[in-house]
């Protein structure tokens, strides 16, 4: 099994290096894994490469808020005092600590 390195995790909160948003992780994928239909709809300019992680984000841009799903190399550390309004966050984490969202426990079978 391949061991690919990450440069975020859950509960990180992060902003869109180009575009106007920013968010909270709640889940990630080692590559690519959305449709091509999705990937193709990306402007080939703007296009990241599919080998590389790639971030579920409960987003929000000061108007609306929204699922997201971001490359890792179009994706930053929010270091800004802000905080996120995102109405899901309370399905995903339990509270916020040293800059990043806490993961809610989860129960097993």
């Amino acid at each position: 099994m391949e061991t690919i390195e990450t440069k975020f995790s859950i509960g990180d909160v992060v902003k869109h290096k180009f575009l106007n948003f920013r968010g909270v992780i709640f889940d990630l994928d080692p590559e690519f894994n959305n449709t091509d239909e999705w990937y193709e709809s990306i402007p080939a300019s703007f296009r990241p490469s599919k080998e590389q992680p790639f971030y579920h984000l409960l987003a929000e841009n000061g108007e609306i808020f929204y699922t997201a799903y971001v490359s890792q190399q179009n994706l930053e550390h929010d270091l800004s005092t802000n905080s996120l309004k995102h109405p899901e966050i309370p399905n995903f984490f339990s509270g916020f600590k040293n800059g990043k969202f806490l993961p809610n426990a989860r129960r097993f079978n």
